[in-house]
């Protein structure tokens, strides 16, 4: 079996797993933090970064991912301090800059005619693929959460499309944040309050891997 529009687990799934996008979390502080960076382009790659990530976890749950887990119970917490010291150079990283701008250092500049030069693709994709591919997070929703919305007698297809949604669905989250707060950036928001925001965004990254940790 297949899931149509009109089939109770998959809507009820879409519908679970809209409001767990729509919750602000780690990744979508890092999109908050590169967009206040480089502007909207930053926002895009990193949620593209992190829609990778999720990729490549349900992929490889769908491979037996937890086998590995089983073998080696150490992985997840080993994760866990990996994402949580990422997090938290991301935050000091956030505090940093806003401070230097304060002091009249040439570590960022906020006006928007200025973010093409410190516009670096990779460096933004990777800090998406990183704070997922090292979230527990992530890997504990493909193997204990989404697998409980498969009805008996499923197709082989149904997971996929299940992670499928998730992954599609986070990527326009993420990327919503990331217009919108470009938007603010450059029309609403004077140049210290986006320090304020880009200081307040470092402070919730390094509150965030505290909680990772805890």
């Amino acid at each position: 079996m297949i899931a149509t529009g009109l089939d109770p687990s998959f809507l009820a799934y879409l519908s679970f797993t809209f409001i767990l996008v729509v919750t602000p979390g780690s990744t979508t502080a890092v999109v908050v933090r590169n967009t206040l960076e480089g502007g909207r382009r930053a926002g895009y790659v990193t949620a593209f970064g992190a829609a990778s990530a999720n990729t490549i976890i349900a992929t490889a749950c769908g491979l037996g991912l937890s086998l590995l887990i089983a073998y080696w119970p150490g992985s997840v917490a080993a994760m866990r301090i990996g994402g949580a010291a990422f997090l938290a150079w991301l935050g000091v990283s956030s505090l940093w800059r806003a401070w230097s701008h304060v002091d009249g250092g040439i570590r960022m500049s906020l006006d928007p005619e200025d973010a093409p030069q410190r516009f670096h693709a990779g460096a933004y994709f990777g800090d998406g693929l990183a704070i997922n591919l090292l979230s527990p997070v992530i890997i504990s929703f493909y193997l204990s959460v989404a697998p409980t919305f498969v009805p008996l007698g499923a197709s082989r297809l149904y997971y996929p499309m299940l992670a499928s949604s998730h992954v599609g669905l986070a990527l326009l989250c993420h990327s919503a944040w990331a217009t919108g707060l470009d938007a603010m950036r450059r029309w609403f928001i004077a140049p210290w309050t986006r320090r304020m925001l880009q200081a307040a965004t470092g402070l919730a990254l390094i509150g965030l891997s505290v909680r990772v940790i805890f």
